[in-house]
């Protein structure tokens, strides 16, 4: 199975390949869309399907990853003695033509693919030697063996500026097919102008910031549907749930602190436990703008947000910030 090439990318312009992108789902869409990437949700790959929201400019990381990408690409072939290439086009499932990949390097004479990653040195953990791929670049690697039907995929990533490792992803079938299944799923969702619900995620969070921010609101009242008194009911419910184990986990707590007692340290044949003391410094602001206002005004700063509430009545309200 050979996939078919939407367009040449080589001499392509940043707002063209983006628009491209609208046509289907990448390799960095496919992991979000199954839940597994922590900086996108689902529903913020609709948005951008749809043209909701509007990519911005390349972030830092993403820049200084695009830099280095041939970096990697050179020192896996420098490590491995295997001969890569670039192949500068969109290429498209010949079956599922939604499907889109927009790939690193091609290996020459193996059928494999690369994919090139730079992480930071906070990220670390995520790549120790001998464990197993971060699952959202896994599942981005078996999302570009559907697409070329290439039997595997190395990726390659330089961690910190200074770390360099390598791995080799096998093809498994039953993972593509499960890509298939929610990939259909999604894009008929975006056919048919169907968001996926809202999830946890702080990606949602800062989606609806985008949608509705403070510019946009105006002073009026929305009917909500019944299905909202369900919601805020399920909300009490968590919030109690949560009240609870805070509780739980104060009186476990507790109990290591009466152990420790006087002592600042305490140690088992597994933990160190502290119970340190620690000075902290808190500037009063309110003392300060009692007694200098006129310098107080001159540097207090202003925040505009939307607050979130419930109120039943008026004696009783929640406040969500």
């Amino acid at each position: 199975m050979k996939p078919i090439v939407l367009a040449e990318t080589a001499n392509m312009d940043r707002l063209e390949w983006l628009r491209l992108r609208q046509k289907g789902i990448g390799g960095s869409d496919a992991a979000a869309i199954a839940g597994l990437n922590k900086y996108r949700s689902p529903i913020q790959v609709y948005y951008e399907k749809v043209g909701g929201v509007k990519e911005s400019e390349p972030s830092e990381v993403v820049y200084w990853g695009t830099i280095l990408e041939d970096i990697v690409a050179q020192e896996f072939s420098r490590r491995t003695g295997l001969k890569v290439r670039r192949r500068n086009a969109i290429l498209r499932h010949p079956e599922y033509p939604f499907m889109l990949a927009n790939v690193d390097r091609l290996v020459v004479g193996e059928d494999a693919g690369l994919e090139c990653k730079t992480a930071s040195e906070y990220l670390k953990d995520e790549w120790v030697e001998g464990e197993k791929i971060p699952d959202q670049y896994f599942i981005q690697c078996q999302h570009y063996m559907a697409v070329t039907g290439r039997s595997k995929w190395y990726i390659a990533v330089l961690i910190g500026g200074n770390k360099f490792r390598w791995d080799v992803i096998e093809r498994d079938e039953d993972i593509i097919r499960y890509l298939i299944g929610i990939e259909s799923e999604f894009w008929q969702r975006v056919i048919e102008k169907r968001p996926p619900e809202m999830d946890g995620s702080e990606a949602s969070t800062n989606l609806l910031n985008l949608l509705y921010p403070v510019e946009a609101v105006v002073d009026d009242e929305a009917e909500l549907p019944g299905e909202v008194d369900a919601l805020i009911e399920e909300l009490e419910t968590v919030k109690a749930e949560i009240e609870q184990k805070n509780e739980e986990k104060a009186r476990i707590e507790n109990k290591i602190k009466a152990l420790l007692g006087e002592h600042e340290r305490g140690r088992t044949s597994e933990y160190v436990v502290k119970w340190s003391v620690v000075n902290s410094n808190r500037f009063d602001s309110k003392r300060f703008a009692k007694e200098h206002p006129d310098l107080y005004q001159q540097y207090i700063q202003t925040s505009t947000y939307r607050r979130f509430s419930i109120s039943k009545n008026k004696s009783r309200k929640v406040v969500f910030q």
